[in-house]
């Protein structure tokens, strides 16, 4: 793919899951890709697998190392690395601030690191992994879904401030995907997320065919636009479904 071959790459949270599929899938298109992950083992794992170059650590302040490591220039910034955070507006202040500053707050600060250069050249690539529940919601998870949400607005901001000065900018939202987060989100997950989960390589099929068509929604699960729409198109209606889903979930706890 000519956008990503010989480009350089960032890709957060590659350690395992969604990140690894994306960094291994923009090595064999022929990028040079800097494989982030806060656990240095398996940053250098999937690093050394697809002859990149390891970069651990805090997602959020890696991107002036691995601009070095590439050799001076970001072509394609993959904030990706998320947490899924469960509970209710009860959750604690530590989980709201987790989910807050991983979610967003690192894709914010990557962002600011990264457009001067981008604007002064006319030309980069953000790509963020946001979820499905970032554009509906996610019973049992309002840390997550909130954060989510956000994610996907500063996306879109982004985009639509900054397409004409040349930063391409792709929102990925998928439903559930088979990864140890996935794992994590319990008896909710197992409802809602696993009949239809996909597998990592999936999405990162989705993301280089959005990448070729150029556009900032990418949806693993197309049912997802329909979902969407939906949506939009009756609030009341959507949320009284989505709350049957919550009362049939409650029954199962």
């Amino acid at each position: 793919m000519e956008a990503v071959q010989g480009a350089g790459v960032v890709v957060t949270g590659a350690g395992g899951g969604i990140g690894a599929a994306l960094a291994r899938r923009f090595a064999a298109q022929g990028a040079r890709v800097v494989v982030n992950d806060l656990d240095a083992d398996k940053a250098k794992a999937v690093a050394d697998e697809i002859g990149g170059t390891a970069v651990p650590g805090d997602a959020s302040l890696i991107v002036a190392e691995a601009r070095d490591a590439l050799g001076g220039t970001v072509d394609v910034y993959c904030a990706n690395a998320g947490v899924a955070s469960g509970g209710s507006e009860a959750a604690g202040e530590k989980v709201w601030a987790l989910a807050w500053d991983v979610n967003v707050m690192a894709h914010v600060r990557a962002a600011e690191a990264l457009l001067p250069d981008w604007l002064e050249r006319g030309s980069g690539r953000f790509v963020s992994t946001v979820s499905a529940a970032g554009l509906l919601t996610m019973i049992g998870a309002a840390p997550y879904s909130v954060t989510k949400h956000g994610a996907y607005a500063f996306a879109e901001w982004l985009s639509l401030t900054y397409r004409h000065r040349g930063l391409k900018v792709h929102a990925i939202c998928p439903q559930g995907v088979r990864t140890d987060m996935l794992d994590a989100t319990g008896s909710a997950g197992d409802l809602v997320l696993q009949p239809t989960a996909i597998e990592p390589d999936a999405v990162a099929d989705a993301l280089m065919k959005g990448i070729e068509e150029d556009r900032f929604l990418i949806l693993p699960h197309p049912e997802v636009a329909g979902y969407y729409q939906a949506r939009a198109a009756d609030p009341d209606r959507w949320m009284a479904n989505m709350n049957h889903l919550q009362q049939k979930w409650e029954t199962t706890e």
